[in-house]
């Protein structure tokens, strides 16, 4: 379980990294697909939220029975999860900025995308930087205290782990978990993914890379 939660924890560090050096691409007018950006952090901001919304709704409480002299650790990192849902929400609305002019019907030209995209980069870097600091303070704590969860509840938070995460971009999930490198989790997080993800794995990473190729972030 440890090993599964590295790898989403993971996925969110290269997500947030992607989308900051995408914006920053873009804020010195380089060729970035502006629809590919936006969606693909709109997913990095959903992804995240969802994920610290899962720890705080199932996980916690199972951990603060099992280990009541761990409340406070915990009670800092849902804090935590609260100052990042703020910076979350100020840059989906510069991203949703980003988009609409980028469809407006009078077409928006490259420095006016630029600028967009330095008004939200701002928040793209704090939120990866909140998000560097809380896994590197959470992560101790879940090595520590997932050992004295019961086999069964484990199986339910694995459950929804898996259930509870964005049906949308699954290319970015299995791209982000082997670009540039598997990432720790890797074959246990693949073999909890319903067979159909499974089986379409090589499609996946094309559509990866050609989301990464689009955002100017291919190698």
């Amino acid at each position: 379980m440890y090993d599964e939660l590295m790898a989403v924890h993971a996925i969110m560090r290269r997500g947030t990294a992607l989308v900051t050096g995408s914006l920053d691409r873009l804020a010195h007018e380089k060729s970035v697909g502006v629809k590919a950006l936006v969606g693909t952090a709109r997913w990095m901001i959903q992804f995240v939220h969802h994920h610290h919304t899962i720890e705080d709704d199932l996980f916690w409480p199972v951990l603060r029975e099992l280990c009541p002299a761990a409340v406070d650790e915990l009670a800092v990192l849902t804090r935590e999860h609260l100052v990042l849902d703020v910076e979350l929400r100020r840059l989906s609305r510069e991203v949703d900025a980003l988009a609409a002019l980028d469809g407006s019907r009078d077409r928006a030209d490259r420095a006016d995308r630029a600028a967009a995209a330095q008004a939200a980069l701002p928040s793209a870097r704090r939120v990866g930087e909140l998000l560097l600091a809380h896994l590197a303070l959470e992560e101790p704590v879940l090595r520590k205290l997932l050992p004295y969860v019961a086999d069964t509840d484990i199986v339910r938070l694995r459950k929804a782990l898996v259930h509870g995460a964005p049906r949308t971009g699954p290319h970015l999930v299995i791209g982000l978990m082997e670009d540039p490198d598997p990432v720790q989790g890797r074959p246990d997080m693949l073999s909890n993914f319903p067979p159909p993800i499974r089986w379409a794995r090589p499609l996946l990473l094309n559509r990866y890379h050609a989301t990464t190729q689009a955002l100017g972030a291919a190698r």
